[in-house]
């Protein structure tokens, strides 16, 4: 076992980039799947740009969303600002709150753009999109010194169904195909430049050494791993004890909770002060002297703060 320790601490190490792999890998298998096996292109005026674009943008704004869904740090700063709006902007820090969004947005964007890169690379969608404008810019830029029929034809050179000759749909198509290559490693180009220049600017900004940075980052993955497994443990064993209550027809042991402050307080995001030097809510909040350590002998939602049990 010993042998492997190494093995698996690179893993653990490198997880971030192992996980963007492994999310290159199923965006390019994902986009090989709809261009082989649904797409179709109509190869018409009148649907080409729609159908294109649909399968262009459409992937890449389901992985937005999902992206925003299932980030943990947009729900919690989100949940519970209908009752408190305050908490999206706490004590006035509006930058505070809009470097959270930011961040949380930057995220998110990550597989969306995975998508219409490798989309573009590809090219299938583009070619059927742009062939089906009607706009005189498009079609003079791609039949121009070329022949009437070849403007009548555009929308069918991504089919096999255009009545040019193999030649001039296959130059038509190669351009198509330039297009939205040359595309694809723009936005390539562009987010790796952006990615570089604000990973800089928050190094550079960071209020802590490289050194302690990286302590910290170790600190809030383990606190997240450990508060998991805890939650767990300590979900079951409250389960137990209410249906050990409910068949043994008797009073349910005592078991202490957090009060509904505390999780409010622990639940808040925190960034690093050089008044506070905490590593997060929760220890700040253990830490604390004036610490509340009542708890709820009967850990249930309640009204009194707008919510109910359903």
């Amino acid at each position: 076992m010993d042998k492997f320790q190494p093995v698996l601490q690179f893993i653990i190490n490198q997880k971030t980039t192992i996980g963007y792999s492994f999310m290159a890998l199923l965006t390019i298998g994902g986009e090989r799947i709809f261009s082989v096996v649904s797409f179709q292109c109509p190869c018409n005026h009148q649907q080409n740009f729609a159908y294109g674009l649909t399968f262009l943008l459409g992937p890449a704004v389901v992985l937005l969303v999902l992206g925003l869904f299932l980030s943990s740090q947009f729900w919690r700063l989100y949940t519970g600002c209908c009752l408190n709006p305050q908490k999206l902007c706490p004590r006035g820090n509006c930058c505070g709150c809009f470097q959270v969004l930011i961040n949380i947005f930057t995220g998110a964007c990550v597989p969306p753009l995975m998508w219409l890169s490798v989309a573009l690379l590809n090219g299938t969608f583009y070619e059927c999109a742009i062939s089906g404008l009607d706009e005189n810019v498009v079609v003079d830029l791609f039949c121009k010194n070329k022949t009437l029929r070849c403007r009548e034809e555009l929308a069918r050179v991504p089919c096999d169904r255009s009545k040019l000759s193999n030649d001039e749909r296959m130059e038509l198509l190669l351009m198509l195909r330039a297009q939205s290559q040359i595309l694809g490693w723009i936005i390539i180009i562009i987010a790796a430049i952006v990615g570089l220049i604000g990973t800089c600017y928050k190094n550079c900004r960071s209020k802590v050494s490289y050194l302690q940075l990286t302590f910290w980052k170790r600190y809030v993955e383990k606190e997240k791993e450990s508060f998991d497994s805890y939650t767990v443990e300590y979900a079951t064993k409250l389960a137990n004890r209410n249906l050990q209550s409910f068949f043994e027809n008797k009073e349910p042991a005592a078991m202490s909770f957090p009060n509904h402050k505390a999780w409010e307080e622990i639940s808040a995001y925190y960034s690093f002060s050089r008044s506070e030097q905490y590593y997060s809510t929760l220890q700040r909040f253990v830490e604390r002297s004036d610490r509340d350590f009542s708890d709820e002998r009967r850990p249930v939602l309640d009204l009194e703060h707008g919510l109910e049990m359903k």
